[in-house]
């Protein structure tokens, strides 16, 4: 069985594909494909408050590309989340209800909250019972989340993201807000926290450094370090050079500096990166959700 999801983030939209396996009554899931789209909503959103005739075109061609990929493939199930975005647009539900209109796909809009405890199901299983914070950068907002013994027992949005950071569209104060939210969840003289990094562009920053085969973590000065090589290129070379999509380019500097400001604040001296995300966790709870209808 095949099932898919589809998560619209205010810098790109992404589809994954993936096979459920199952082997002595656990199940895995084995992703099959992967297809990701620049869309950059959060250009239009952010500046304007709504989503562009033009960008709404692109969404019903890519959700259209998308439906037949997921046909090909004999998908099951599968579900649209859109974030940050599309929860700011003032036409969102205009839109979405266009596209269902034409294609039948639903997008659901959700939470801070409710992205964070998708994200929060496929990251816990990283994790053992040291103390942890998740940091996970999209391109409106960052979801921060603190854990102590598998559990999670603090959790805040933040809209501060990449591609708002980048259109420097953050409201004054919000860095302040993020930072106090840190430091007073976390005594950093009275324990010792990791961090856990996921978003694409810590991904990418974690694949550009040569110093990773086999690691699963880097140091704060690493990342540091990381960010002012990035840095030290043009836009232009970083695409030719360092082989970065135009749509990353621009975005992993602004969000190399979220993750390192809450590692500061936080006292983290590592990051752990799982290469997990929201799409996974939306990919269990497409599974969940036929697991409950055949119990019904």
């Amino acid at each position: 069985m095949k099932i898919a999801a589809i998560d619209i983030g205010s810098n790109a939209a992404r589809m994954q594909i993936s096979k459920v396996l199952e082997n002595d009554g656990k199940i895995s899931f084995k992703k099959v494909e992967y297809v990701r789209f620049a869309l950059r909503l959060g250009h239009d959103v952010f500046n304007d408050g709504e989503i562009s005739p033009e960008s709404e075109v692109r969404i019903f061609k890519l959700l259209n590309a998308y439906k037949l990929l997921m046909d090909l493939h004999e998908v099951k199930d599968y579900l649209i989340c859109a974030t940050s975005a599309m929860r700011e647009a003032g036409n969102a539900e205009a839109v979405i209800t266009r596209i269902h209109k034409i294609l039948d796909m639903k997008i659901h809009i959700i939470e801070g909250t409710k992205e964070a405890e998708l994200i929060n199901d496929v990251v816990v299983q990283a994790l053992d019972n040291a103390n942890y914070l998740h940091i996970d950068v999209g391109g409106g907002s960052t979801e921060l989340n603190i854990y102590s013994q598998k559990k999670k027992i603090a959790s805040r949005s933040f809209r501060i993201g990449s591609v708002r950071t980048l259109e420097n569209k953050e409201k004054e104060g919000d860095w302040e807000k993020m930072k106090r939210w840190v430091e007073s969840n976390i005594d950093v003289k009275k324990s010792t926290i990791t961090a856990v990094g996921t978003g694409g562009n810590i991904n990418k920053l974690f694949n550009i450094s040569p110093n990773h085969e086999g690691e699963t973590s880097m140091t704060y000065e690493e990342l540091l370090r990381l960010k002012e090589y990035v840095g030290s290129f043009t836009l232009e070379e970083r695409i030719n050079k360092l082989r970065l999509n135009a749509d990353r380019a621009d975005v992993i500097l602004p969000a190399a500096q979220i993750y390192l400001s809450a590692m500061k604040w936080s006292g983290a001296k590592n990051i752990l990166v799982p290469d997990l995300g929201l799409k996974d966790g939306i990919i269990k709870m497409v599974y969940e959700k036929i697991q409950n209808r055949k119990k019904q």
